[in-house]
């Protein structure tokens, strides 16, 4: 029987649409042609890897070959993989995903490694995650610190959503979701310690137009001329909703290795100190709200315009 038009050269097995997706993958930047072809296979046939590699021979129904040619053509017309699979892994968790929410990358791993290291872990503390997103940050250490309770802070409608959902599928039931304008809901002195990873990308930076970054929320990744609106905002909030002694965590850019850590120290934050991702760039400042002083509350700051404007009723 000739092969109907545009029908694939490829064998419709296991083994066959994974070798086609890979070489069609290759043609993507930034992709790992071989890894999410076999992803994409996964999500169509509900197989394991395992049992892609045990079984390559086995024949796929023609729906479901029509399914998988759909989402590879879905990923090569630059959809991120972690939307087009719904789940992204992060920690110890494999997240729900959706396009209201950023991608957790692994670099932000590193804010949670932190608060477990400097944090007591049988001590019932209570630790806000301001931006949540999907959940990733709060749910982590949720799930390493039972002791702990997790206030996961989101202006987005969708993004809480998706960190609910999270939260119940793992049954973290120490962490909760709160609709919030970054820290604004917050009583004074509350939190023992706040980790952020707040947008931290300059407007108009041309990254933002490369890889998976047009797909994702912009508001998620960009914040200001300078990039450092949101972490202004959050930095002079927590001073005010920070226990004394209170711990802040906070992700930045790359570049933002002086900056920040000059925010926190100008702010009146006591053992500034930086901490390097796994590429050796500065990734993280933290700082203790001081024992000893009294800060302004953040009503003396002016916020940023666009912080403002998205308020919450």
């Amino acid at each position: 029987m000739p092969k109907r038009p545009g029908a694939s050269s490829f064998p419709p097995t296991l083994g066959g649409l994974v070798r086609e997706a890979t070489e069609r993958l290759k043609t993507l930047p930034q992709a790992e042609p071989r890894l999410e072809a076999e992803w994409l296979l996964m999500a169509v046939t509900g197989a394991t890897r395992s049992g892609l590699i045990a079984w390559p021979e086995r024949t796929l129904a023609p729906e479901q070959v029509d399914s998988f040619h759909a989402l590879l053509e879905r990923r090569l017309n630059g959809e991120p993989i972690a939307y087009i699979r719904g789940r992204h892994a992060f920690w110890n968790q494999e997240l729900l995903i959706t396009p209201d929410t950023l991608i957790p990358r692994p670099e932000t791993e590193l804010l949670v490694e932190i608060a477990l290291e400097l944090l007591p872990a049988e001590v019932p503390l209570l630790i806000g995650d301001a931006g949540t997103g999907s959940g990733a940050i709060a749910l982590a250490l949720a799930l390493e610190r039972p002791a702990w309770t997790l206030i996961a802070l989101e202006i987005s409608q969708g993004a809480a959503a998706v960190a609910a959902d999270n939260f119940a599928r793992y049954q973290a039931t120490n962490a909760r979701v709160l609709r919030s304008d970054w820290l604004a809901p917050l009583a004074p002195a509350s939190l023992d310690a706040l980790i952020a990873n707040p947008p931290y990308i300059p407007a108009g930076d041309p990254h933002l137009s490369q890889g998976d970054l047009p797909r994702e929320p912009l508001s998620a990744l960009a914040s200001g001329a300078d990039g450092l609106d949101a972490l202004r905002c959050i930095t002079h909030q927590a001073r005010h909703c920070l226990k004394p002694g209170g711990l802040l965590v906070l992700e930045h850019g790359f570049d933002q290795g002086t900056a920040v850590p000059s925010l926190l120290g100008a702010l009146g934050f006591e053992r500034v100190a930086a901490r390097r991702d796994l590429a050796g760039h500065p990734r993280a400042t933290l700082g203790y709200r001081p024992i000893s002083k009294r800060c302004p509350p953040p009503a003396a700051q002016k916020r940023p315009p666009q912080e403002r404007d998205h308020r919450l009723p």
